[in-house]
């Protein structure tokens, strides 16, 4: 009994597999902290977009927006 003790101390088969969990656990840790830094500001700038786009009439003024106007007349010619 002695000597299946003293064999299953010093087998290090299962320490790569520790390893490799505490590094995966470190990424998985790393990413969901950068995806907590970034989620704010890309929350704000999706409902900063979306509000432009909402206010934009492209019936009105299809080239027209915040004070950007189209320099030439845009025709459209059919290739037939």
């Amino acid at each position: 009994m002695l000597r299946a003790i003293k064999t299953f101390r010093n087998d290090e088969a299962g320490a790569v597999t520790v390893d490799w969990v505490v590094l995966t656990a470190a990424l998985v840790g790393l990413g969901l902290a950068v995806l907590s830094v970034m989620s704010g500001g890309v929350e704000t700038l999706s409902g900063e977009m979306s509000t432009s786009l909402t206010e934009i009439d492209p019936h009105e003024a299809p080239f027209n927006a915040d004070g950007i106007t189209a320099t030439a007349p845009v025709t459209v010619t059919d290739p037939t």
